[in-house]
């Protein structure tokens, strides 16, 4: 069943190869926003303002159950918003969590453009993964720019090289990418149930299972101690040895580090070049209507982010990467998910 469209979109019955937006819940105000976000988007006027902050709020509440309406949403705020970092990224960030990854490439590559921020440089590379281009995904992965990540940005960055190591078949080097400073079994971060969880599965694949099997304890261990909130950054909590605590733990499937990504949501090279709209596509079309008025929402400005997003079409298809729907386990879209699109 369709989802119901809002009547406040007028695009429809001014171009009849668009469907409306889609609906926003009653309950809805756009104050739901944290304050960067509103902070960002009072240069809109009241209008636009409240539209954009009402699909970002609809995104955000549905990007972890029904990602591709979370997509609609998102790119129903660009429509209005599109010249906006907190905006681009909330259509990147649905993008990935629908499995859009080049779409996701293309957004990510504009907000950083736009914000001048690289922390989403970990979700770039897993966008790349994803399109079956672990190769790609190293170059980001060593580039200058991951120098400038934080303690927890580089910790994403080591698991998706892990996978991106393990895609190629390389898995001493998918073990030794996780061997970072932050790897200490006696120490909890943020950051360190994934980490620590990641090294288990690794492990396992080399079939060393009982270290692997101390390591999956210890990820539970520090959950426990951090109290599994994610929204609360750099937490050190002393692990110990906890001796105690017996080493079985819940089976971690290798898949979710070291097997292949579905392709992403294309049937063919075609079908993903007519998913990323052209600038003159984006562009066309304007009827002067305040929901078309913003129309070059899926326009990156960057002639290299829409190429490279969309070539390779074949590769995707048969390429390696992240498992769409361990996505939400592994790999690094939840942290900062969570920020983007409160």
């Amino acid at each position: 069943m369709a989802p119901e469209r809002n009547a406040a979109d007028l695009r429809s019955s001014n171009r009849p190869d668009r469907d409306r937006s889609p609906q926003i819940d009653p309950d809805v105000t756009g104050e739901e926003l944290d304050k960067v976000t509103r902070a960002q988007l009072r240069i809109l006027d009241a209008r636009n303002n409240e539209w954009v902050s009402k699909h970002l709020v609809m995104a955000g509440r549905l990007i972890d159950f029904v990602p591709e309406l979370a997509f609609e949403h998102a790119l129903a705020a660009s429509r209005r918003g599109g010249r906006l970092a907190c905006v681009r990224e909330a259509v990147a960030m649905t993008a990935y969590a629908a499995g859009k990854y080049g779409e996701a490439l293309r957004e990510l590559r504009t907000f950083r453009r736009i914000s001048g921020s690289n922390m989403h440089l970990p979700l770039m590379a897993d966008c790349e993964r994803g399109l079956g281009r672990p190769d790609r995904a190293l170059e980001l992965i060593k580039s200058e720019d991951a120098e400038s990540l934080d303690a927890a940005g580089k910790v994403e960055l080591a698991i998706v090289e892990s996978g991106a190591r393990g895609d190629l078949g390389e898995l001493d080097a998918a073990l030794s990418a996780l061997e970072i400073p932050q790897l200490d079994l006696n120490r909890a971060f943020s950051y360190s149930p994934r980490l620590f969880r990641a090294y288990g599965m690794v492990l396992r694949a080399a079939g060393r299972k009982d270290e692997a099997k101390v390591w999956e304890r210890q990820a539970l261990v520090a959950e426990e101690a951090l109290g599994i909130d994610d929204s609360t950054d750099q937490i050190i909590v002393d692990l110990g040895d906890d001796d105690d605590i017996p080493l079985e733990s819940p089976r971690i499937r290798v898949a979710d580090v070291m097997n292949a990504a579905v392709p992403p949501a294309t049937d063919d090279a075609g079908t993903l070049a007519a998913a990323e709209l052209t600038s003159a596509e984006a562009e066309e079309g304007g009827d002067g209507n305040l929901d078309d008025a913003d129309s070059s929402y899926f326009e990156s400005d960057d002639a290299e982010s829409d190429q490279d997003s969309a070539e390779d079409g074949d590769s995707a298809e048969d390429g390696d990467g992240v498992d769409a729907g361990d996505v939400p386990e592994e790999h690094g879209s939840n942290d900062q998910r969570d920020d983007s699109d409160s």
